[in-house]
């Protein structure tokens, strides 16, 4: 009689855990995912020099799922003796398990042309 009481206990404890497990699994990958969609945006805007517009958005499809995300640049007021400098940066927004969840990555990058900084050394 005690051994069914003890496993009325504990099989839903660790049923709950497995679940939980499983859901943590699930917003990991996903949060991956996203990343990889966040540094795919950046540097696809980097090398396009896209990245002029101060908003863009849109939604990418990586793996099997959709990702929403945004890109922004920002002047970067950090330097005061650089001012060519911007922020971008981009925010991923997906949902897993029903919650949602978002990724967001920034970089810094030179708004002179590369062109530009070529004729400048010389």
């Amino acid at each position: 009689m005690a051994a069914l009481v003890f496993m009325a206990i504990v099989i839903p404890v660790a049923l709950e855990a497995l679940s939980i497990a499983a859901k943590a699994g699930t917003v990991a990958a996903r949060k991956s995912e996203a990343a990889l969609v966040a540094e795919r945006i950046i540097y696809e805007n980097i090398v396009t020099t896209n990245w002029d517009k101060t908003v863009q958005n849109g939604t990418l499809r990586q793996g099997l799922y959709d990702f929403k995300w945004t890109l922004r640049a920002e002047p970067w007021n950090e330097d005061h003796n650089q001012t060519d400098l911007r922020l971008l940066t981009v925010n991923v927004e997906f949902s897993a398990q029903g919650n949602p969840y978002s990724v967001r990555m920034s970089t810094i990058v030179d708004q002179t042309s590369p062109l530009a900084q070529t004729n400048s050394m010389q």
